[in-house]
């Protein structure tokens, strides 16, 4: 066989095509999962109190106290029904923001969302 081969169209191109499937399959087996963050409700707390996210992040707010809370942020953006122990609400934000939220059972338990 002629040690040139390599140099032949059909070689090179046949080469060609297969380097752009093995990138194409390493780029698809490549995507990073969604993003996820949690918020633990527990002693009239939300911990952390302020959490910076970017945009297209699941955040959870997990109930881990012995009596009903709800995470309500203050321009009613997001609004959770309330959640007994150890129920959650989720929300996905979008849009980059600052988002305050309060329990709507103890308004004094405040916390806020920070969307990049």
């Amino acid at each position: 066989m002629h040690r040139e081969y390599w140099k032949h169209p059909i070689v090179t191109i046949a080469l060609a095509l297969a380097i752009g499937l093995a990138v194409s399959v390493a780029s698809a087996g490549a995507e990073s999962p969604p993003a996820a963050a949690e918020v633990k409700i527990d002693n009239f707390t939300f911990e952390p109190q302020t959490l910076t996210v970017k945009a297209g992040t699941t955040i959870t707010w997990m109930n881990r106290d012995d009596i009903p809370h709800t995470v309500v942020s203050t321009d009613q953006v997001f609004k959770s029904k309330p959640l007994d122990t150890d129920q959650s609400f989720t929300f996905t934000p979008t849009k980059p923001g600052t988002y305050p939220y309060f329990c709507s059972i103890h308004p004094k338990m405040t916390g806020t969302l920070i969307v990049q």
